[in-house]
């Protein structure tokens, strides 16, 4: 009974494992119009490293480390920019005000967008989280 049950668990693991890996390789072409302009605009002369594409989202990695995450419409999740810092103009003015405001000084390495609010990764090693009404509900470091 316990090399069945040993069996089962390995056989369940390794199916999520495999079901993880579908990313696919795809050009930059293959983006969806709106992250292709995004991307166009603000990561100009920045070359992309690898661009995939899974069930749900595209990921852009580019030479430079910068990471740009995309869902399937072209709307962007996810900014790390952990060298440079997230282009100002892409952090929502609510955020970017309360930042400046709050932790003068600071650069914002990862900008995180879900359907709760968004997530903030600043150089002095904090995490702001915000509601969708910008709203601050927790700061964890």
């Amino acid at each position: 009974m316990k090399k069945y049950l040993f069996l089962m668990v390995a056989l369940l693991t390794m199916s999520f494992s495999a079901k993880a890996d579908h990313d696919q390789v795809i050009t930059f072409d293959q983006l969806p119009e709106a992250a292709q302009t995004l991307l166009k605009q603000y990561f100009a002369g920045k070359v992309p490293l690898v661009v995939t594409m899974d069930w749900d989202d595209f990921n852009i990695v580019y030479e430079s480390g910068e990471k740009v995450e995309f869902d399937k419409q072209g709307n962007w999740k996810e900014f790390q920019c952990m060298a440079s810092g997230v282009p100002s103009e892409l952090i929502p003015e609510q955020i970017k005000n309360h930042i400046k405001a709050t932790f003068p000084g600071t650069t914002i390495l990862k900008l995180d967008r879900n359907r709760r609010g968004y997530e903030v990764k600043l150089s002095n090693g904090l995490e702001v989280e915000y509601n969708r009404d910008f709203q601050v509900i927790d700061i964890d470091d």
